[in-house]
């Protein structure tokens, strides 16, 4: 069995794909997935898990060079916004519009999808080489 956080086998095995920029999307439960963008859907109920915790988990496992939010999430859900910038330390974060956000989900190699109902609760997550 594995000994770290994530046990989820599909999202393991996404992050373990990775190369150099590519970006996973950690989600709401409310975000768009574009069709061609494989959906890891971790939402068990409203709220669950939440979109922090699950944040929480991925960047355990994965190295972030840089993060895109959609820049209405500073004013509407300013606490998970912060959350945010807690889990990423001194990653840069980028704020795009949420429709613009939305269309860059779609170079994607992943969403994953929390039980999160906090409006923007959503980041694209680039990730960096680790040696």
């Amino acid at each position: 069995m594995k000994k770290g956080l994530l046990l989820n086998a599909t999202l393991s095995r996404v992050i373990a794909e990775m190369g150099h920029t590519d970006a996973l999307v950690v989600c709401d439960a409310g975000l768009p997935i574009p069709q061609d963008v494989e959906r890891i859907d971790l939402a068990l109920r409203r709220g669950e898990p939440s979109f922090l915790s699950v944040l929480e988990t991925v960047l355990s496992e994965l190295d972030v060079e840089r993060a895109i939010v959609a820049s209405q999430i500073a004013t509407t859900s300013p606490a998970v916004f912060d959350g945010i910038k807690r889990l990423l330390g001194d990653v840069p974060i980028e704020q795009v519009p949420h429709e613009q956000f939305k269309v860059l989900t779609a170079a994607s190699r992943a969403v994953v999808r929390s039980g999160e109902c906090t409006a923007f609760a959503n980041v694209i997550l680039h990730s960096r080489v680790a040696f």
